[in-house]
């Protein structure tokens, strides 16, 4: 298992991830471009991928311009093996080490997701659109998690 920084080149290995998700279905995966990721990945913020026999199984990104998680993803076959759990602790690692403001994300409700960031220590903050929950953590809240 390697852990590193997302390029460019990951971009279509990122997107079998995103539509490989069995949970946070994309309803239009039209709407999530090769463009938006790249965006994502060396304009407003840095990702990170896990690979598995030179196979990316995973992906996490970070938005520093809306202070925002705009994506932690896994196939669903390598769920529960700590991979979310490593790219979380780094990508919140690096945020912080970039910016004090408080980040935010979305999740489905009732899913291993929602599960996963409310284990993880973030707090639940009300609804974000039409069927989603807002978390949010905050600078002293992930001192506190990584002092633990």
């Amino acid at each position: 298992m390697i852990f590193r920084e997302a390029v460019i080149e990951d971009i279509p290995q990122i997107q079998i991830v995103r539509h490989a998700v069995t949970e946070n279905i994309l309803s239009d995966p039209s709407l999530v471009t090769d463009q938006d990721c790249a965006d994502y990945l060396t304009v407003r913020g840095k990702g990170w991928v896990c690979e598995v026999a030179s196979e990316i199984v995973g992906f996490a990104i970070a938005d520093l311009q809306d202070n925002n998680i705009w994506a932690l993803f896994l196939k669903p076959e390598f769920e529960k093996q700590g991979i979310g759990k490593k790219m979380h602790d780094t990508m919140l690692d690096w945020y912080f080490s970039k910016k004090t403001d408080t980040v935010w994300l979305s999740t489905t409700p009732e899913t291993r997701a929602d599960g996963f960031y409310r284990q993880s220590g973030w707090a639940e903050t009300g609804k974000y659109g039409t069927n989603q929950i807002r978390f949010e953590m905050t600078s002293e809240s992930w001192i506190k998690i990584r002092a633990q």
